[in-house]
């Protein structure tokens, strides 16, 4: 295994990710892709893209919602927990998964229209991974790194107990030695290592959102789903356990079983190869 890899496997295995119950959890609760998200990027490569690839495509959550859109998906994933989900939750023939890392995914070169990282860039190195996206850009071909942000919109309360969970686990994570992929590969400088990385005729930044409704349930997967099994802690962060049943009451309370509009805010870093 190379150095690149051996970082990646090691990040998979401080996240939780790969731990057993997780895959399906992440699938059911995490967001889908914005239809907004790709409208922006057919309108900067072809309006019915030949081929998408995807990498960090976890259980497949970017990948299927190109589906009706692409001729062939192709998502890159390495870890085999997630792989596994993503096979057995999409039924739509022309989406396949292969499990390898993103700098080194096995596929043909100057073939796919666009490649995405969906609320996956900052695990990956970018040095290693972005010569890989340029390999598999045809001319012309667009790179989108895209994020939704962490804490949805709702409603007052409950975006407070959300953000309040989030940084308990950030905390946490950085005192245990724990750091996910953000805390080497930070999601705010990834436009300029699109511009650094010299492999992109034209990139910027575009922003758009997304609503969607969402009950106590629903908030609470997500929580989960983003910050990762409590077990990856053990007994040493009782303040993530604090904040996340503080969330639980407070989405009890707020939403019940009654669906609200959630808001979801996304970013896209983008770069296009010279024709």
């Amino acid at each position: 295994m190379d150095r690149v890899s051996s970082f990646s496997s090691d990040l998979i295995g401080r996240s939780g990710y790969a731990g057993e119950g997780f895959a399906e959890r992440y699938d059911r609760y995490r967001p889908r892709p914005a239809a907004a998200v790709l409208e922006t990027l057919v309108r900067h490569a072809v309006a019915e893209p030949e081929l998408v690839v995807d990498l960090g495509c976890g259980t497949g959550l970017s990948a299927r919602a190109w589906a009706s859109r692409a001729g062939r998906v192709i998502g890159v994933e390495a870890n085999p927990a997630m792989v596994e989900q993503a096979r057995a939750a999409t039924t739509a023939a022309n989406v396949e998964y292969v499990q390898r890392y993103a700098h080194d995914t096995g596929l043909p070169g100057g073939a796919a229209d666009i490649v995405t990282c969906a609320q996956s860039f900052h695990w990956m190195d970018p040095g290693a991974v972005l010569p890989e996206a340029a390999r598999l850009l045809r001319p012309g071909g667009v790179f989108a790194a895209y994020d939704y942000d962490v804490v949805p919109v709702i409603e007052p309360r409950l975006d407070a107990a959300f953000a309040a969970n989030v940084a308990a686990r950030g905390e946490a994570r950085e005192r245990l030695g724990l750091e996910a992929g953000s805390a080497t590969w930070p999601k705010h400088e990834h436009l300029a290592q699109l511009r650094s990385s010299g492999l992109f005729g034209y990139t910027r930044e575009v922003h758009c959102h997304a609503e969607a409704d969402i009950d106590s349930e629903g908030l609470v997967g997500l929580a989960f789903a983003i910050g990762g099994p409590d077990a990856i802690f053990g007994e040493q962060a009782p303040e993530v356990t604090r904040t996340f049943e503080r969330l639980q009451a407070a989405a009890e309370q707020v939403l019940g079983d009654r669906p609200r509009p959630m808001l979801m805010g996304y970013t896209i870093r983008l770069g296009i190869t010279a024709a």
